[in-house]
């Protein structure tokens, strides 16, 4: 056997045809698999803001502006910008060898629609396309803003980390803001696939060979978009100890958000890194359905705020206080404008003064519907846990259980909730996005173009507004104070906490990058 084997190896090297498979063998491609949060079945980023179709959005898409690792904007597809010295005309150029996947140009004229349709759906962006007055192409390279009166959020706009403008070839950009897109085509650093695309089992994304990064070394979401691997997949595992046992033999190289309560078991294992990629953490969100009884009624919703505690909530899902924080503040503790006025009294599960403010909003005993994600472990606590509250406090509460992808399709609609809408739903958003009133979609109060749940109240639009204009930071943080005691009146959502997490990788996994937004680009496998 010994000189069998022996002369396999002679013989291998005297024959110089097998050059070529060895080749073939070093330029296989490398693939990185990942078990994201979520299964993705909804791939317009524009339509939706769930973060699974966000993440989907930064591997195929690019943008305008992004934040970097110090949450400061830096320019990404635009080159140069000035602004006029009336501070009404803001002229932008695109850098050099800006390309769509299917090989022509980005143009001022694909930006323009691109914005146009981002504007239509986003918080952020209704609050900017009020002071446009005109949007135009200057040369196929050159764009500029005209604006009505001046602002201090048209670059804050453009660098939003969730609910950013990405850029779409003009033919897909002009698709009704209300409807869906069916053309995929961006000019990010991957390219989405299609063909392969399986809701349910994978995505897939493979390497765009002509994107051209920027020279700047990679920060945050901004920097050079470096692809390091040929091919990302997006592997469906819903189950987390599944995920856990594939990480640990080899057959994936990510989990995203593993379980906080399996964190023991990915230290343990000498082969697996646990990373903080998201240092800023996330915020979970209460959100009510303002157009169906009861919470039409403003003292309906505050006796939410009374009968909810945020320790039950945090203790149910993320277990470790080293991974939690309570908070009362709407744009979240830690920020530039936290403050917890208007909840003082709040979030303390005062189950009597809730059951007064029902009996007030004229509660009837109609079953409210409580929408349950089933398969994000960050969510699948979290209703069964405000039932309870709620139940205590004097609701009569009908829980509808789904995966996140149903949910996400279903909290669009505006139908009665005993005929396929909703009364309340869970979710949560990164801290970032929270940060002040303007980047915040769910202290939006524009009605029909508001955030799912469509609240309306013109005082806090009108505020909104008034923070977006102003420069003077004091006269910021008096807004936001106003804003939230007028938010504790009529309470768009409530807010049950903060968390942060980590990314549990292989050792032969590096470069993630630390973002408020998990990003493939600068990942390399070795």
């Amino acid at each position: 056997m010994r000189k069998r084997i022996l002369g396999l190896f002679t013989a291998l090297a005297l024959s110089t045809p097998v050059v070529a498979p060895v080749t073939a063998i070093a330029q296989q491609p490398k693939t990185l698999r990942a078990v994201m949060h979520s299964d993705l079945k909804i791939l317009d980023p524009i339509w939706t803001t769930a973060f699974i179709v966000r993440n989907h959005g930064y591997m195929v898409y690019d943008t305008l502006f992004a934040l970097d690792g110090n949450l400061k904007i830096q320019p990404q597809m635009v080159d140069t910008w000035k602004m006029s010295d009336d501070k009404l005309t803001w002229t932008f150029t695109l850098r050099d060898g800006l390309e769509f996947h299917d090989g022509q140009p980005v143009t001022s004229d694909d930006v323009i629609a691109s914005l146009k349709r981002w504007a239509a759906r986003d918080s952020l962006g209704q609050i900017l396309w009020a002071k446009v007055a005109e949007a135009k192409a200057v040369d196929p390279k050159t764009f500029q803003l005209v604006l009505k009166a001046p602002t201090g959020i048209v670059l804050q706009a453009l660098a939003k980390p969730s609910g950013n403008p990405f850029i779409m070839p003009k033919r897909v950009a002009e698709t009704d803001p209300s409807k869906q897109i069916d053309d995929y085509t961006g000019s990010g650093p991957f390219i989405f696939k299609k063909d392969e695309w399986k809701p349910g089992d994978k995505t897939v994304y493979v390497k765009n060979p002509k994107y051209k990064p920027r020279a700047e070394p990679p920060s945050g979401l901004a920097g050079g978009k470096i692809a390091k691997v040929d091919r990302v997949e997006w592997v469906a595992m819903p189950d987390q100890q599944t995920a856990v046992n594939a990480l640990q033999a080899g057959e994936i190289d990510i989990i995203e958000q593993p379980q906080h309560d399996l964190y023991p078991i990915l230290k343990s294992d000498k082969n697996i890194r646990l990373v903080t990629t998201n240092k800023w953490g996330n915020q979970y969100i209460y959100r009510f359905n303002q157009l169906h009884k009861p919470f039409d009624n403003p003292k309906n919703r505050q006796a939410m705020l009374y009968a909810l505690n945020q320790k039950d909530f945090l203790e149910g899902v993320i277990g470790d206080p080293d991974y939690y924080k309570l908070c009362k503040a709407l744009f979240v503790c830690g920020g530039p404008y936290e403050t917890a006025a208007g909840f003082e009294d709040k979030y303390g599960s005062d189950f009597a003064k809730a059951k007064e403010l029902l009996k007030e909003g004229g509660y009837d005993g109609t079953p409210v519907v409580l929408l349950h994600s089933t398969d994000l472990y960050v969510l699948t606590n979290m209703a069964p846990i405000a039932k309870s509250l709620m139940e205590k406090a004097g609701l009569k509460v009908d829980m509808q259980s789904m995966d996140w992808q149903t949910l996400v399709a279903r909290r669009a609609k505006k139908d009665a909730p005993d005929k396929g809408g909703w009364n309340i739903l869970i979710t949560s958003t990164s801290s970032v996005d929270s940060l002040d009133p303007v980047n915040s979609s769910f202290i939006s109060t524009s009605c029909d173009k508001a955030w799912f749940g469509w609240p309306c109240d013109e005082e806090i639009t009108r505020l909104r507004q008034a923070f977006a204009d102003e420069t003077d930071e004091a006269k910021r943080k008096e807004l936001v104070e106003k804003i939230q005691l007028r938010a504790a009146q009529v309470p768009t959502h409530a807010v049950l906490g903060q968390y942060t997490g980590a990314m549990g990788t292989r050792n032969n996994i590096s470069g993630n990058v630390t973002s408020p937004v998990p990003v493939f680009w600068n990942v390399e496998k070795k």
